[in-house]
């Protein structure tokens, strides 16, 4: 450490010589912060004036907030945890709105330029360089910016290498303390967010390269893709739920296109154990903030997934983070950088991921317009997905009356109707649009969509819902005129919009109307629907189908009719009836082959068919014959 001093304790006389009136000063990222040299510093900080202090994110206690240190430090941070909100909500501190991956230029060039860097790192090796452990990010930049850094030597810092590796020549004071290093320890998901995160996985491939923003709910998704294969990560932070990921074997960063075989991030918050784990791990590699949310770099990774949570989502798809009304919290992050990066990316989805109402149980995240004064992070134009533990709105290449209905469709359902309402005031949906979206309650777990193979094919299976309008035009569209007869029992070439609606808001708390989806990229095409509609003065229902011509013989008519039964079983329904014509013979012969008895009447051109519910489940528990 030639050139370097090493002390056992930095004096306030040295405090002086290091920190001029006026002096900018960073302090450490992450679980880097230096407690030992900034504890030094703040004693010695009373014979100090007009000194900045700068960070992102950090972990622990933040003492330089306090309110004695305000007549001779003020803290400008980039993003705000809970101690320092108030100080900024107060105005005793300041808040400056910046992407984590433009911090660096900032330090570098003349608008923040750093005077001073308090940094932490590992011993040095046999060759003088140290690690600058679980936190490259802006820390890099730093340190090349000050004309002063001062490091505090912790042993329980883990090594890293490459941009991780600092020389110690670079460093003009040492001072050696141990300390542990903080903790971020994610709180037990709740149920809704349990929910969320299965939406979320269902729209996640496996290859994936993912990222996930810190948050409770992005980093529950991250723990429902065990079961995924060959995941890569390109991500800003690395957390205890990555670590999970590659432990499992769902990550191995095979099928990446870009740094194959390597987990990348900038900085690591998490546990103990996670600490442990990307000690001088190769598989492991650390970048600082602007390579690693360079857009264009994110954008490299084939399928890149990017995950980030909201506070707010408006009926067009406008996504807030930072900010309540006039008040601030969290910050920029990596959000729009990852965002607009795997909106970019080959295959790549943006998903903003949130619970539908708010911590205290009273509002809705999905608003109609936002509080005055909050400020919109994510445009309309760059998210993709949002999800809810309602489902999965589809945002991209849709119009504001499809989004409209889609984010009603996965807000919480005490708040719809008011939001169709707003809707219908600001004229983004007609009026003829005014029934409240309902789920089938059966489901498993309440998420309504899952995956299903049917003869070696993958779809996507879920209720109808209103914002599938159009899609449903297309598929009465894409029928041959055999088809829609047979299906109607009449000639009808048109289905207008306000009759596609209607078949599509059913109130599916009383009749159901089930679709099958193939997934053409970011597509969804129905495939097949199925639905009942109950007899309110018995408990029968009518069932039928319709599959696509590209879609027959795939057991998709056996699959809806199995789905149906389960829920008319579950609420009592004890009858399924059916008018076929005599000419569809295909579905005549389904009917049948489950037991159904038929009925014909002389002169008209159907049958009617009868099945027992209960007698359905049993016959459909069986194996389908080949």
């Amino acid at each position: 450490m030639a050139g370097s001093s090493v002390v056992k304790e930095l004096t306030a006389e040295v405090w002086k010589k290091i920190v001029t009136p006026g002096s900018r000063v960073f302090i450490g990222s992450g679980a880097t912060v230096p407690f030992a040299v900034v504890d030094s510093f703040l004693k010695a900080s009373s014979a100090l004036h007009d000194v900045e202090l700068t960070h992102i994110h950090t972990i622990g206690d933040m003492p330089w907030v306090a309110k004695k240190y305000d007549d001779h430090l003020r803290t400008n941070t980039f993003f705000l945890t809970q101690q320092i909100q108030k100080a900024v909500a107060a105005g005793r501190a300041d808040y400056t709105p910046c992407t984590l991956a433009d911090v660096p230029s900032l330090f570098g060039g003349h608008l923040l330029p750093v005077d001073v860097a308090l940094i932490q790192v590992s011993p040095p090796d046999d060759d003088g360089n140290v690690s600058l452990g679980v936190s490259v990010d802006v820390v890099r930049a730093a340190v090349k910016a000050a004309r002063t850094v001062v490091a505090q030597i912790n042993p329980s810092m883990p090594r890293q290498s490459g941009t991780a590796t600092l020389s110690a020549k670079k460093i003009h004071y040492f001072l050696e303390h141990e300390q542990a290093l903080p903790e971020l320890i994610w709180d037990t998901p709740r149920e809704a967010q349990l929910r969320a995160a299965q939406y979320v996985a269902q729209l996640i491939d496996d290859g994936s390269t993912i990222q996930a923003g810190l948050g409770n709910t992005p980093q529950t998704v991250l723990s429902a893709l065990k079961n995924h294969k060959h995941l890569g990560i390109h991500s800003g932070v690395f957390t205890d739920p990555m670590m999970e990921l590659i432990e499992s074997g769902a990550v191995d960063n095979s099928l990446k296109h870009y740094h194959v075989g390597k987990s990348v991030c900038s900085t690591v918050l998490g546990s103990k154990k996670l600490y442990q784990f990307i000690h001088e791990n190769p598989e492991i590699e650390m970048q600082p903030s602007d390579w690693v949310g360079d857009v264009a770099r994110i954008a490299k990774n084939t399928r890149m997934t990017a995950i980030h949570g909201a506070y707010e989502v408006d009926l067009t798809g406008q996504v807030v983070r930072d900010s309540r009304g006039h008040r601030f919290y969290g910050g920029m992050g990596s959000t729009q950088d990852f965002i607009r990066g795997a909106g970019h990316s080959k295959n790549g989805r943006p998903i903003i991921v949130l619970t539908s109402m708010t911590d205290d149980g009273k509002g809705s995240r999905i608003v109609s317009g936002f509080k005055p004064g909050s400020g919109v992070n994510t445009g309309r134009g760059d998210v993709h997905y949002v999800v809810t533990e309602y489902g999965i709105a589809r945002l991209k290449g849709r119009s504001i009356r499809q989004r409209v209905l889609n984010l009603v469709e996965i807000a919480h359902p005490d708040h719809r109707e008011p939001l169709l309402r707003d809707a219908h005031r600001w004229g983004w949906i007609p009026k003829f649009y005014n029934v409240t979206p309902t789920e089938v309650s059966e489901n498993a777990a309440g998420v309504e969509s899952r995956a299903v193979t049917l003869g070696g094919q993958r779809f996507m299976f879920r209720p109808l819902h209103p914002s599938d309008t159009r899609t449903l035009q297309s598929f009465f569209y894409s029928h041959t005129q055999e088809t829609v007869n047979m299906r109607y029992g009449y000639i009808k070439d048109r289905l207008t919009d306000e009759a596609a609606y209607k078949l599509t808001s059913v109130n599916q708390s009383v009749d159901v109307a089930f679709g099958l989806f193939s997934e053409m990229g970011q597509r969804q095409e129905i495939c097949a629907v199925g639905r009942f509609y109950r007899d309110p003065l018995s408990d029968s229902a009518e069932v039928a189908f319709i599959v696509g011509e590209n879609y027959r013989r795939l057991g998709i008519a056996r699959f809806l009719l199995a789905e149906l039964t389960s829920v008319a079983e579950s609420r009592g329904i004890k009858t399924f009836w059916a008018s076929v014509l005599k000419k569809n013979k295909p579905m005549a012969a389904l009917f049948t082959s489950y037991g159904a008895s038929k009925e014909s009447h002389f002169g008209e051109d159907s049958d009617e068919f009868t099945m027992d519910t209960n007698k359905l489940v049993k016959r459909l528990a069986k194996p389908p014959k080949n």
